[in-house]
């Protein structure tokens, strides 16, 4: 399967991981910008991924992305984005999403785990009462906030 094959819209999503299920497979959610990918994304993803048997990660939209950190963001376009994460061996599906939080995607596909970095808590998740009112468990995962692309873009400019 090629990075592209693992891009889908939350429809055909939604279709996949039934399949999945079906079949027995649990499924993990973790989500993000991922604009410059560096090696916090990668350990993020790989810890999420060993919390289930399926990883699906969604992508903000640019739209989101523009919201959440400004407008000179994102620096990589959203299918670029999203291509580049499906291309780690660690991630299963890729879907991009709108919106400033992950809630629909969490109440469209239903994981058994919502996997966010360390610089959450499990109280400081911004969808943890969508979680718990769907039984859906969290997870912080990955290594310490040590990376960020903001430092990566501030230390170009330098």
């Amino acid at each position: 399967m090629t990075a592209a094959d693992k891009l889908l819209p939350l429809t055909g999503l939604e279709l996949e991981l039934a399949t999945r299920r079906r079949a027995g497979a649990t499924v993990a959610l973790a989500n993000g910008l991922f604009d410059l990918l560096h090696v916090g994304h990668l350990h993020y993803l790989q810890a999420a991924r060993r919390e289930a048997d399926v990883l699906v990660v969604a992508v903000n939209s640019d739209a989101s992305a523009r919201a959440l950190k400004g407008p000179s963001r994102p620096v990589v376009p959203e299918l670029e984005r999203a291509e580049l994460v499906a291309a780690l061996s660690c991630v299963d599906y890729v879907t991009i999403f709108e919106g400033n939080t992950v809630e629909e995607p969490l109440r469209r596909l239903r994981p058994d785990v919502h996997c966010k970095g360390t610089d959450y808590t499990v109280q400081t998740v911004p969808e943890a009462a969508v979680a718990r009112e769907l039984g859906i468990r969290i997870a912080i995962v990955g290594d310490p906030k040590a990376h960020s692309t903001r430092d990566i873009i501030r230390r170009l400019r330098e």
